[in-house]
């Protein structure tokens, strides 16, 4: 155990865990008011969940030693058993202990549950989330996981790089929650009537927390301070700079203003997309990652009102969007240097990579939307997932908590 590399895989851990209620403050200041006390328990309730569920089996199926084809880990580590030894595959360049990775990666496991409620405000029933989160763990994030971030997965074994989650956390979560809106249907009225957000302020406040913790959730994942770390924290503030910007460049050509939801929006967006690529490419293209993020999440985020579907806070266009983004580009811009071997195809690493990343970002696109439409089809069967009609309209902060986010006014005295 190398003791400074193990403190910051845990400050990193404690930084993506401050994202969790920061992704609740982001989401809450998009909603209208009835509204925003149900979005941040839900973020916290499901940090709970899925604590729980990572403790008792999820870590092992994720990082035990592969049960075969590279699908799935096995029951090495359940109940957190075993952690003593070392973990299937990292060898002796892991230089912490394996509960750090344990604790480092339940914290990536809650953000990614998290990010998928954005797209299911104001209409899901607090009971039917519960079980919804756990099979979604199961069923979706875990194998994705173990495809990925072990090093006995398949698309690990195969080559693919995914430095911090560009396929894992983003890109499922955009699809996962794309298919549970479908699912699930639109919100009474939209998009006939206007769904404003109640508090921007808030939403900014949330924005900034993202893009602190952010720095944990990329340089914490290179498990060591090294090289890598150092490449990945600065190219997370790079990214999210050039994403806030491209985004407000698109409104400034298509709207004549620069919004303030934009400005938050662009910068998540940024950082989104250099998630797979932070300690693989150098500076510049950093820049150019964020930038064409910012604006092609945008752009996406349009595409709801012509298709009709109702992605409330925009996660497929932001989170699954920016991580199609990262992967890509990571295929063109990744330094031989910084990958231990592999290069991009624009800096002559030929189209083996860039293939490769291609093929990950369509298996997780894939995986996560097919995978979350039938699990959510399945338990809307047996546990309705939405609040009944009466029950949107008033509000889920009343009728599924019993609470207010503010004080109720009251006539004057």
């Amino acid at each position: 155990m190398h003791a400074s590399d193990t403190v910051w895989v845990l400050v990193s851990a404690a930084l993506v865990l401050f994202m969790i209620p920061g992704l609740g403050l982001f989401y809450a200041g998009m909603v209208r008011s009835k509204g925003v006390l149900s979005i941040i328990v839900q973020s916290l309730l499901v940090m709970a969940v899925v604590t729980v569920c990572w403790a008792v089996l999820a870590f092992s199926l994720v990082y035990g030693r592969d049960a075969g084809g590279g699908l799935i880990g096995n029951l090495s580590f359940v109940g957190l058993a075993h952690l003593n030894a070392t973990l299937p595959g990292f060898g002796r360049h892991l230089m912490v202990p394996p509960e750090a990775v344990m604790v480092f990666q339940l914290m990536f496991a809650a953000i990614t549950a998290a990010l998928v409620t954005g797209a299911i405000v104001d209409r899901i029933r607090i009971v039917a989330l519960v079980p919804l989160i756990i099979a979604w763990l199961f069923v979706v994030y875990v194998p994705l996981a173990h495809w990925v971030f072990s090093p006995g997965g398949w698309l690990a074994h195969l080559g693919v790089l995914d430095f911090a989650g560009g396929t894992v956390v983003e890109i499922n979560s955009g699809f996962s929650a794309l298919a549970l809106a479908l699912v699930i249907g639109r919100r009474h009225g939209w998009p006939r009537d206007a769904m404003l957000p109640h508090s921007l302020p808030l939403t900014m406040l949330g924005a900034g927390i993202l893009w602190f913790g952010w720095f944990g959730f990329n340089a914490g994942s290179a498990l060591a301070i090294n090289t890598n770390a150092l490449h990945a924290f600065v190219n997370t503030q790079l990214a999210a700079a050039t994403g806030m910007l491209g985004w407000l460049a698109f409104e400034l050509a298509r709207r004549r203003v620069a919004t303030g939801l934009g400005a938050a929006s662009g910068a998540v967006a940024g950082m989104v997309a250099i998630t797979p690529c932070a300690g693989y490419v150098g500076p510049m293209p950093a820049l150019l990652i964020g930038a064409i993020a910012g604006f092609l999440s945008v752009s996406a985020v349009q595409l709801k009102f012509r298709f009709g579907y109702d992605d409330s806070l925009d996660v497929l266009g932001i989170h699954g969007v920016g991580g199609l983004v990262g992967m890509v580009l990571l295929g063109l811009f990744a330094e031989r240097s910084a990958t231990g071997g592999a290069s991009g195809l624009l800096l002559g690493g030929g189209v083996h990579l860039f293939g490769l990343e291609v093929l990950a970002a369509v298996v997780s696109a894939a995986y996560a939307f097919g995978a979350t439409y039938l699990l959510a089809r399945g338990i809307n069967r047996v546990c309705p997932l939405r609040v009944s009609l009466n029950d949107e309209l008033e509000g889920l902060d009343v009728t599924q908590h019993g609470e207010h986010a503010y004080a109720p006014t009251s006539p004057a005295r």
